[in-house]
C-alpha cells in the first residue's frame, strides 16, 4: 500500500512511522511512506506558502496554489486521481471501520493543514475525505496523519507477524479487547487468572469474550449498541451499566 502524507514538516512525519512495526514493514516493501513537502511547490523565492485571511481574523492561512501544484504533482505520478483525506477536526471522526475501508485502496493521500487551516477553494477541489481524530484541537494534521497511516497499516496483509492479531483486537466488533497477562504466574500477589492457565481453548475463548463485554460496559458504554451480542451478554452488559449507573442502556 501507498501512503503519500501532503506537509510543511515531512521530517516529523517519516522519523514518527520509520519504527517499530511501521518501519520495518516499509523496509520489507509491504509499505511505501512518502513525505511530500508542500514548501517545494511554494512560486517565490522564499518558499513561503501562507498569507492573512481575507476578512481579517487571526494567524495566516495555507495557499491554495501550492498545496494544488504539491497535488497535481503527485496525481501524475501516482496515474490516476487518488483518494485525497483532509485531517481536520470538522471531519467523520475516524474509527476502525473507517481504517477497514481506507485498508482498500491501492493509494492514500493525507492534506496535513498548519497556521489556521487552508484555503477553502483547493479543499473543494481535491479532497475526497475529511476525517477528524477527535474533538481537540493540534497543532498541524501531521499527528493526525501518523495515527491514521499506523492504523490502516496494521489491516496491510503481512505488516503484523501474526496476521490474527489484526482481527482481535479492541473495537473489532464494536468490542473493547480482553485483559491479557504473561509471565511470572503471580506479580505483586495477583495471580493470572486460572482458567488462562488450563490449556481449555474453548474455555479460554469463552472468558476472553465475557471480558471484551464487561470493559466495554464499563469503560465504553456507547459502543455496545452496534455490538452483536447475545442474550446473555447483553444480559451481562445491562448488569454492569445498572451497577455503575443504576439504570439500563437506553
Amino acid at each position: 500500500m501507498n501512503f503519500y502524507i501532503m506537509t510543511l514538516f515531512p521530517e516529523m512525519v517519516m522519523d514518527g512511522l520509520g519504527t517499530s512495526i511501521i518501519g520495518r514493514a516499509s523496509k520489507n516493501g509491504l509499505l511505501n511512506i512518502e513525505a511530500v513537502n508542500i514548501r517545494d511547490y511554494a512560486f517565490n523565492k522564499h518558499q513561503s506558502v501562507d498569507d492573512y485571511p481575507y476578512g481579517g481574523g487571526a494567524g495566516m492561512l495555507m495557499q491554495a496554489e501550492p498545496v494544488y501544484q504539491c497535488y497535481q504533482a503527485l496525481r501524475e505520478r501516482i496515474g490516476k486521481t487518488p483518494r485525497v483525506v483532509y485531517l481536520s477536526p470538522q471531519g467523520k471522526t475516524f474509527h476502525q471501520e473507517m481504517a477497514e475501508e481506507f485498508a482498500r485502496e491501492e493509494e492514500l493521500v493525507f492534506l496535513c493543514g498548519h497556521y489556521e487551516g487552508i484555503d477553502e477553494r483547493v479543499l473543494e477541489e481535491i479532497v475526497t475525505d475529511y476525517v477528524s481524530i477527535g474533538d481537540y484541537v493540534v497543532t498541524g494534521g501531521e499527528l493526525p496523519a501518523m495515527i491514521m497511516v499506523d492504523a490502516i497499516s496494521r489491516l496491510v496483509p503481512g505488516v503484523l507477524h501474526n496476521d490474527v492479531s489484526a482481527e482481535f483486537e479492541s473495537f473489532q466488533g464494536h468490542l473493547l479487547e480482553y485483559p491479557q497477562y504473561s509471565r511470572p504466574e503471580i506479580w505483586h500477589d495477583k495471580r493470572v487468572p486460572e482458567v488462562l492457565l488450563s490449556g481449555h481453548h474453548a474455555h479460554i475463548e469463552k472468558w476472553r469474550r465475557e471480558q471484551s463485554v464487561i470493559r466495554t460496559a464499563k469503560n465504553r458504554p456507547d459502543l455496545l449498541e452496534q455490538a452483536d451480542l447475545t442474550e446473555k451478554e447483553r444480559k451481562l452488559a445491562e448488569e454492569i451499566l445498572e451497577g455503575q449507573y443504576g439504570k439500563k442502556p437506553e
